[in-house]
């Protein structure tokens, strides 16, 4: 019987493009008769997250709470879902402390990979702080040598670069965007490598390096031709109409 929730099987189970899918996926996984109780519940943890992907937030709330009183990594989750759920309510005031809780709790129970998640959270809805909460998430993963904790380098990274970005601080989005498609090469997905490169030649073409850029987009329309971030900045590479906002 299995003891605790592994992060291979939520990444089987999860499909982020489509939040419905990934919670019908959910349900039938804690339904299955051979669950631990304990596995059971943090698997509704991650339904209650895609419930609140739908919009369907006080269902998600109402299913949080079920699960309590909760100890460990269980309450871990449900502090970090929690706060997630406000932050996608756009409620930030009131999923920071939830968030800030998850992190000091992931640590204390040695939760590096939660951890980490908890402080890409913050940094997404404490953007005011968001460069020193992307720091104490790399110094976390410090810490560890598995692979798929590591993986988050690449999301840390390239979050980094879209907050410089927004900042006009190109130079600096630059070299963490290169950082994030390093991360990509080394620990990442396909995807993530895909969205390394297509945000690396965004960079590129707001600092009017268009060349470089261009071959990069071109590599990528090769890949997925009919992707739609890439189409548009072929166009405006192009100089033709953009099919997006850049």
């Amino acid at each position: 019987m299995d003891e605790r929730l592994e992060q291979a099987e939520l990444d089987a189970l999860w499909r982020f493009d489509d939040p419905y899918v990934s919670a019908e996926r959910l349900a039938i996984a804690a339904a299955q008769p051979d669950r631990s109780e304990l596995v059971r519940a943090e698997l509704e943890t991650q339904r209650a997250r895609a419930l609140g992907l739908q919009g369907r937030f006080a269902e998600a709330d109402a299913l949080l709470e079920s699960l309590e009183p909760a100890i460990g990594t269980l309450a871990v989750r449900i502090l970090l879902e929690r706060g997630r759920l406000r932050n996608t309510e756009g409620e930030q005031e009131a999923a920071i402390p939830l968030l800030e809780e998850a992190l000091q709790a992931a640590r204390r129970e040695g939760e590096t990979y939660l951890a980490v998640d908890a402080a890409h959270m913050l940094a997404i809805a404490d953007r005011p702080r968001a460069e020193q909460w992307t720091d104490e998430a790399f110094a976390d993963l410090d810490g560890t040598d598995d692979p798929r904790t590591l993986r988050w380098a690449v999301s840390l990274h390239n979050n980094r670069g879209w907050a410089r970005f927004d900042a006009r601080d190109l130079t600096g989005a630059l070299a963490a965007f290169e950082d994030a498609l390093a991360a990509a090469e080394r620990f990442g997905t396909a995807d993530q490598g895909f969205v390394a490169r297509w945000s690396l030649a965004r960079c590129l073409r707001e600092l009017g390096r268009s060349e470089a850029a261009l071959v990069i987009q071109r590599s990528l329309a090769a890949e997925r031709p009919d992707d739609p971030d890439v189409v548009a900045e072929l166009h405006a590479l192009t100089e033709a109409t953009p099919t997006i906002e850049p």
